[in-house]
């Protein structure tokens, strides 16, 4: 535990580095559909919108989650500071709670007008594939680890486990939204537990109600337990229309007009 806190930052970026790496062969050897827009670019614009999040993100909270978990800690603050219970049982328990945060923040994200014309962009991917996993706005990314870190902090949440939760999210994330076809049993099984590409694909359709489904990044407990879960597309995977009909489903944002969206009219 001591070398997952020590080396962190490696740890994550050499993790996040060879799922990137080995997600995009695999989906390039079994597609879940056909790309929709050119590689080269739909990687520029997704990894320079992660770098510009990563950026802010150290200018503006330097502390992160992780900061927050060892200011915790070393004041003695938060819920699990103050109570006796098993150190394994506390970062377990942290774990659900810190996935069901995401939940919650995600469902808001979709439900709160303002929040919407944020989360939004994330939405106009005309195409998933595993570089979508980072395409968020820098405004969500500071908004979502600001929420973040005070539940941290309330909460005392144990450094190790939110530094296994970054990796779990992070590496999930490329994973359901990977343009990967899995076989049929594999993901009949592993959808009972968490999130795979078809589930988390749905939540990319053009059509709202498919959009306003499965909210889970993880876990699909949340989904199942809220009844926010939907099993199937209207349209089959092959055919699914992704992104957002107000912004056009055929033709990918520019970097430049993915940043100045939350400055614009929400139509939906």
């Amino acid at each position: 535990m001591n070398i997952l806190i020590d080396y962190e930052h490696a740890i994550r970026l050499g993790i996040f580095l060879s799922l990137f790496i080995i997600l995009a062969v695999v989906e390039f050897l079994f597609p879940l559909a056909k790309r929709k827009c050119c590689r080269l670019r739909q990687w520029s614009v997704n990894l320079s919108l992660a770098f510009l999040a990563s950026l802010f993100l150290n200018i503006l909270l330097p502390l992160l989650a992780v900061g927050v978990a060892r200011f915790a800690a070393d004041h003695s603050i938060g819920f699990f500071n103050i109570i006796d219970i098993p150190y394994a049982a506390t970062v377990i328990l942290a774990l659900l709670m810190l996935d069901l945060l995401i939940y919650g923040q995600h469902v808001l994200m979709h439900k709160i007008p303002l929040l919407w014309s944020v989360h939004r962009m994330h939405h106009t991917e005309i195409g998933l594939d595993v570089s979508s996993a980072v395409r968020f706005h820098p405004i969500e990314i500071i908004i979502s680890m600001l929420i973040k870190m005070l539940f941290v902090l309330i909460l005392g949440v144990p450094v190790v486990a939110v530094i296994i939760f970054e990796l779990l999210l992070n590496g999930l994330a490329l994973f359901n939204h990977s343009n990967l076809k899995l076989p049929k049993g594999i993901d009949k099984f592993l959808r009972k537990f968490i999130v795979t590409p078809e589930v988390h694909w749905i939540h990319h359709s053009d059509i709202a109600q498919e959009t306003n489904s499965n909210y889970g990044f993880n876990l699909i407990f949340w989904d199942k337990l809220f009844s926010t879960y939907r099993d199937k597309p209207a349209l089959d995977y092959p055919i699914m229309r992704q992104g957002l009909s107000e912004f056009g489903v055929e033709q990918s944002l520019s970097l430049y007009k993915l940043l100045m969206l939350p400055f614009q009219g929400n139509k939906r």
